[in-house]
């Protein structure tokens, strides 16, 4: 069954310092494209000659590589544009109180995410990590690099250039400002309370 682009839970106007035309762009058209090329190398994989599968050049691994590249692309993007459109603030219950014991504070954790932000080249991920029982903010340079298997995605912050480029140009620290102020956290609530259960 093909994926289908998520459609936004909020007005593309709605965002404090994030402005419609980033939105039109980085989900109308850049998520879009990568739902559109899962569904493309989806209907491409079975048609791969799988005798020539080799690890310097095949079809076959072009495919597979690009395969979680596009796949991540589109789930990463689903749960960044899934929280967002809120109005910041702080969690609250058993995801506050997780937050709290393993950052040492609510602040702790948002300044630890953002220096995430800022020493990514891709993505901050904010994760549940069952083998520890721990949050943690994994720095991801690419969709498909940096997640630890097993971890559990709870928010993300997108920092490749074309989620904040048209609206703070070279200024991501400005834009990361921007991105907590919209978070809905109840979004981020219901999914870690999924993970713990």
């Amino acid at each position: 069954m093909p994926f289908t682009v998520q459609d936004l839970t909020y007005a593309k106007d709605a965002l404090e310092g994030i402005s419609q035309k980033t939105i039109e762009a980085h989900h109308d058209r850049l998520y879009a494209g990568y739902v559109n090329k899962r569904n493309e190398i989806d209907a491409a994989l079975p048609k791969a000659d799988k005798s020539k599968a080799a690890a310097t050049y095949s079809e076959y691994r072009a495919l597979k590589l690009e395969e979680t590249f596009n796949a991540d692309g589109q789930i990463l993007h689903e749960l960044y544009f899934a929280h967002l459109g809120g109005h910041g603030g702080k969690p609250s219950g058993a995801l506050l109180a997780q937050i709290e014991h393993d950052f040492g504070s609510f602040e702790e954790f948002v300044a630890d995410v953002s220096a995430c932000g800022m020493a990514s080249r891709g993505w901050a991920t904010v994760a549940y990590d069952p083998t520890d029982g721990k949050i943690h903010s994994f720095l991801g340079d690419a969709h498909n690099h940096g997640g630890v298997w097993g971890a559990v995605p709870l928010m993300t912050l997108d920092v490749y250039e074309h989620a904040y480029f048209m609206d703070y140009g070279t200024a991501r620290a400005e834009y990361i400002k921007a991105f907590w102020k919209n978070i809905d956290w109840s979004v981020v609530e219901k999914a870690f309370a999924q993970v713990k259960h």
